[in-house]
């Protein structure tokens, strides 16, 4: 039996909320979800309604619970519940109830747990973020002038001291750290670059960081979930591939080349971004099946210099997130062993609203 469709009338008053809502028809298929609720499961509408409950979330206490109120037609609450939809975990608080004006119909809301504060978590990170990557860029420019005087002064000892001498040791230590850390203050300046905004297929920004993360790792398993309905946006083609390789490179690393990555996207609705309400957003997630982030270093993930790794550099991730807030963007993460997700979400823009 096909899908119940909602009338236009169904959508007054749910499409604004920012509460995550679904309706669940007579047959247990999702036949109404508003934006939010989209926006939570990481589902289209076109997708959403396509399924039945029980394809919907893994675990059965979610559609236990909807079948108990369509029994006995009483609203029932229920706290600290997890299902999954897709890779992805939700925690949340539910509340069923029965659609009296609309018989065998039944609405589910969703309550993330701790949402808000996980909100204001993200924005104090962020805000802590960008006063580290402004005291880093302004020691940067302090250090660059000296360090380019003791690389060129070791370069002319070097050369005064000539091919026999067991001193050249020293002076190739010197001109090798000095270039080293050169190539370090550069990386630190380079965002400074005002973003080339032109159109863009979020798509293609996936298939170059697919190919670059294959082409170095060739043990790597990548699978692809896109919604090829997604409209075109505005950005910096260059610096989105750069941020979305710098995640999906942590990913690779953090399972040895040899785990498994998941580049999926979606569309979000009416979602705040840096404090600003936009109506669509891309919504880009880059899923590894890694140990995961190890809880000391959560609060510091996009901090210079922070790295997990004993020979990582720690600014893979701060400018990853440098580019994304260039295009007016942010990205969240949730982690726990075996699996990791960044969400980038990227404001659906015209040329005309970069700053």
């Amino acid at each position: 039996m096909p899908p119940t469709t909602a009338s236009p009338d169904d959508l007054i008053g749910l499409d604004p909320l920012t509460t995550a809502v679904l309706v669940i028809d007579e047959n247990d298929r999702i036949s109404l979800i508003n934006p939010a609720c989209e926006n939570l499961l990481g589902l289209s509408a076109r997708q959403a309604c396509q399924r039945t409950l029980a394809q919907l979330a893994t675990g059965p206490t979610l559609e236990r619970i909807v079948h108990q109120v369509q029994q006995t037609r009483a609203g029932v609450t229920e706290y600290n519940l997890s299902f999954t939809v897709g890779l992805q975990r939700q925690e949340v608080s539910l509340t069923v109830t029965p659609l009296e004006a609309q018989p065998g119909r039944t609405l589910v809301e969703f309550h993330p747990l701790a949402g808000g504060s996980r909100i204001a978590h993200e924005e104090h990170t962020l805000i802590q973020a960008q006063a580290s990557q402004m005291l880093l860029r302004q020691l940067a420019h302090e250090i660059r002038n000296p360090l380019g005087g003791i690389h060129g002064a070791a370069q002319l000892l070097e050369a005064e001291l000539g091919d026999a001498t067991d001193l050249l040791e020293y002076t190739r230590v010197i001109i090798k750290e000095t270039a080293r850390l050169q190539n370090l203050l550069d990386r630190m300046l380079a965002p400074a670059r005002r973003p080339d905004i032109r159109p863009l297929n979020v798509h293609e920004v996936l298939e170059r960081v697919r190919s670059l993360l294959l082409a170095e790792y060739p043990q790597l398993s990548i699978a692809r979930d896109y919604d090829t309905s997604l409209p075109e946006t505005h950005g910096d083609l260059e610096q989105l591939i750069q941020a979305l390789l710098n995640i999906a490179r942590n990913g690779a690393q953090a399972t040895e080349g040899q785990g498994q990555l998941r580049l999926a996207t979606r569309i979000a609705r009416q979602v705040t971004l840096a404090m600003k309400r936009w109506p669509l957003a891309l919504r880009i997630d880059i899923v590894d099946n890694g140990p995961g982030i190890p809880e000391a270093m959560r609060d510091t993930l996009f901090f210079p210099l922070v790295s997990g790794r004993n020979d990582g550099s720690g600014l893979g991730l701060t400018l990853a997130q440098t580019y994304v807030q260039r295009h007016q963007g942010a990205i969240h993460v949730d982690s726990q062993p075996g699996h990791t997700c960044f969400s980038i979400y990227l404001p659906i823009t015209s040329p005309e609203a970069h700053p």
